[in-house]
């Protein structure tokens, strides 16, 4: 086998590699394959807790995101979980972090009552 053979077999090779990561990704972004990322809490030096799906790559960022809003007026419930894109000022479903806000963050078991109100 010549040495263009060699190169030229190589060469398709990487880009079936390439072409296959790129299929792969598209379809866990979308979440076709059925796999999408797990819910967090995420707590911020802010005081502020958010809750979504979270993303690590390739920075740290929430999506389908929602908040706890307090209602005083109910004493029964006194807080309720909100969508954030729901706000006022109409953000995206999506949120990046600066990890170094990040005071902790822990995944939200999927029996959680919290995930059932989502």
């Amino acid at each position: 086998m010549s040495k263009l053979n060699k190169i030229l077999i190589s060469l398709v090779i990487v880009l079936l590699v390439v072409l296959l990561g790129l299929v792969g990704w598209y379809f866990y972004k979308t979440g076709k394959l059925g796999i999408q990322a797990p819910y967090y809490a995420v707590y911020l030096n802010s005081g502020d807790l958010y809750f979504g799906r979270y993303h690590c790559f390739p920075r740290s960022y929430l999506s389908d995101v929602h908040f706890l809003r307090q209602n005083p007026q109910d004493t029964e419930n006194p807080y309720t979980v909100s969508k954030f894109n729901d706000a006022f000022w109409g953000p995206e479903n999506k949120m990046y972090l600066n990890d170094d806000s990040i005071l902790w963050k822990v995944k939200i078991r999927k029996d959680s009552q919290l995930l059932q109100a989502i």
